[in-house]
């Protein structure tokens, strides 16, 4: 190393670092000592997978590239057809290499100069924030990193996206590598000497970029505040963002290049809590719907521990980014239960429609499913989905299995096991499912739940009165050993769409596990259990044609409207056998119905609308309900 370059007796490497580094170090020799990430076009495409698959994004969706350096994220969206994308960065010469590159492609990018911690765009501008490439925690400030989310948060709209990309500081606190020396093309030769600062909150690089002529080019100290999971969560939260979720961590390990600060990151994706509307609910803009949820204040007792969990909050976010995304409608979200009568009779001239995605039951009580569209039909009030026939009707399993029977639709051998009791049918087929009769989300199942002989019969109906406390009927059923189907329906026959069929992939489950849908598949991610997916099932055209037309006649049959699922079990004898109709199935973003839309190619904010529509439809078309009309809203 040359003379000139060494270090100065003991200074540190902070103390030689220059406050506002960030304005002056992000050059055209940037791009060449940082070439194996700013310019790496597969890395890029690798990142933007991921991006599009987190955030949900659609092409018409407003996103913001901050920090967007030369481009590479914000180009590679606009080439993948995103068309109103916005990339924002402090360095000039930067911003002209991707103006250049946007310009020679032909893409449809805005980039614009400016400070993340002042942006210059009006509030409610985006519905996704990228801040990718760990652009974050340059100041010297910290609360400098709270000005730059605050100023995210406010130019999202509500319940926007924002998805930052830091570098994982508790990693580079324990393993940061303390010299590094890199050859690059024509000779370079990039040398970096890092430390910790006096706190251990920054990590400290001092970097020289040597050429061929022992002659050093540029001798340059950086430095970025490294936050770990808990820091970064509570700093989004005091910015007022919800929902914060560690979606993925990214790795960079390239065989013949320093990573640095890229070798191990943290990708956080939040929503921009804010009010829905600050607008009279009788006001013109756009008609009125009404959401109405579970209560996430009282005990629910499906749910695992019996209370609402951080899974739950996101699947309540990643609703209101949905809706709050389609424009014709405003949207108001009522989850607390004591409100619903009082709230819904002073508005229900107001009110256009009422989205019922109240599966969990007034009072959070599964056998109360039914008692909230009775209080919307009572009010006068148009709802989504189905009516109280329906939802009682379906919440007895043994009775949808008798009414299926009875149109000729196969149904698997079945008794039921009376209320409060213990005594197990002599005539059982085995092998044999035991399950609640009166419960859903597959409540009370358990790999316990396949049965062998009578005594494991007997295990599992006391372990369901015992320790999941269940009183009512037992259904006991004939287990089908094949392949699980699902069939989900969005609209009103004939003006209905069928998604695509799905099946359930076991092949990550354990030797010695049944194959079937356990309480754990549904609910907890890391069991065993948790590693089911569900997949489109490979079946003959004349079999998916058959459980169309015996999925529609039990829509009709059964009163479902707007969307159902039905769940089927193909036997060994090829022959479709019906286990369950769920109408007003999940609606949450990573449920059943949700993947079918996604295989059919509908976002989730396409198949939440879709519902919404398909209520219009059938109201417009049967003259009920007050001011029916066509749906006239577009997703954004």
């Amino acid at each position: 190393m040359p003379a000139e370059v060494r270090p100065a007796g003991n200074r540190t490497l902070a103390e030689k670092l220059d406050p506002e580094w960030w304005a002056r170090i992000f050059d055209g020799l940037y791009l060449v000592t940082d070439g194996d990430i700013a310019l790496n076009e597969s890395l890029t495409r690798y990142e933007v997978d991921v991006i599009t698959e987190v955030l949900g994004i659609e092409r018409d969706d407003a996103i913001l590239d901050l920090c967007c350096g030369n481009g590479r994220h914000s180009i590679e969206l606009a080439r993948r057809g995103y068309r109103n994308v916005v990339g924002l960065d402090y360095s000039g010469e930067l911003l002209r290499v991707a103006r250049k590159r946007a310009e020679e492609e032909g893409l449809r990018v805005r980039f614009k100069q400016g400070d993340a911690r002042n942006l210059p765009f009006p509030s409610g501008t985006f519905d996704a924030v990228i801040m990718m490439g760990n652009s974050f925690g340059y100041f010297a400030d910290p609360l400098d990193d709270l000005r730059v989310l605050r100023e995210v948060h406010r130019v999202l709209r509500p319940y926007g996206k924002f998805l930052i990309d830091v570098a994982d500081g508790e990693y580079l606190r324990r393993s940061f590598e303390r010299l590094s020396v890199e050859r690059l093309h024509d000779g370079l030769l990039v040398i970096r000497e890092r430390e910790l600062d006096e706190h251990g909150r920054r990590l400290v690089t001092r970097e020289l970029v040597i050429d061929g002529g022992q002659q050093v080019i540029a001798d340059r100290v950086y430095a970025v505040r490294l936050y770990d999971r808990s820091s970064l969560r509570t700093l989004l939260m005091r910015a007022g963002f919800t929902g914060v979720l560690l979606a993925s961590r990214l790795r960079y390990e390239p065989a013949d290049r320093d990573p640095g600060m890229m070798k191990s990151r943290l990708l956080f994706v939040s929503y921009a809590e804010k009010p829905e509307t600050k607008e009279p609910l009788n006001g013109r803009n756009g008609n009125l719907v009404v959401v109405l949820l579970g209560d996430p204040r009282i005990p629910n007792p499906v749910k695992p521990g019996g209370l609402f969990d951080d899974d739950d909050e996101l699947a309540v976010c990643e609703l209101k980014h949905a809706l709050l995304g389609i424009k014709g409608y405003r949207f108001v979200f009522l989850d607390d239960h004591s409100k619903f009568v009082e709230f819904l009779s002073a508005n229900r001239t107001s009110i256009h429609m009422v989205l019922n995605l109240c599966d969990d039951g007034f009072g959070n009580d599964p056998s109360m499913e039914a008692h909230v569209p009775a209080l919307l039909e009572m009010l006068g009030l148009r709802y989504t989905g189905a009516g109280p026939r329906c939802l009682t009707l379906c919440y007895d399993k043994s009775a949808v299995k008798l009414i299926a029977s009875s149109m000729g639709i196969p149904v698997p051998w079945h008794a039921l096991i009376p209320e409060g009791s213990e005594e197990v049918p002599s005539s059982v087929r085995y092998p044999a499912l035991v399950k609640p009769n009166f419960a859903d989300n597959s409540w009370g199942i358990t790999e316990r739940s396949l049965v062998r002989n009578r005594e494991e019969l007997r295990a599992a109906v006391r372990e369901l009165r015992t320790s999941w406390g269940y009183r009512g009927p037992i259904l006991v059923e004939e287990y089908v050993d094949g392949m699980d189907l699902t069939v989900s329906i969005v609209g009103n026959p004939p003006d209905d769409v069928v998604l695509p069929i799905l099946t359930e992939d076991y092949s990550g489950l354990p030797d010695g596990l049944p194959r079937i849908l356990t309480y754990a598949a549904k609910w907890l991610p890391d069991s065993p259990y948790g590693r089911v997916r569900s997949v489109p099932a490979e079946v003959p055209e004349q079999l998916r044609a058959q459980l169309v037309r015996w999925s529609r006649s039990l829509f009709v049959r059964l009163g479902c409207r707007d969307y159902a699922r039905f769940d089927w079990r193909l036997g060994r004898d090829g022959v479709p056998r019906l286990l369950e109709a769920n109408p007003n199935p999940g609606w949450v973003w990573d449920g059943h119905l949700r993947r079918a839309c996604q295989y059919h190619g509908w976002s989730y904010r396409r198949m939440l609308l879709e519902i919404l529509a398909a209520a219009e439809r059938r109201y417009a078309s049967s003259q009920q309900g007050h001011g029916a009309s066509r749906v006239t809203a577009r997703v954004r």
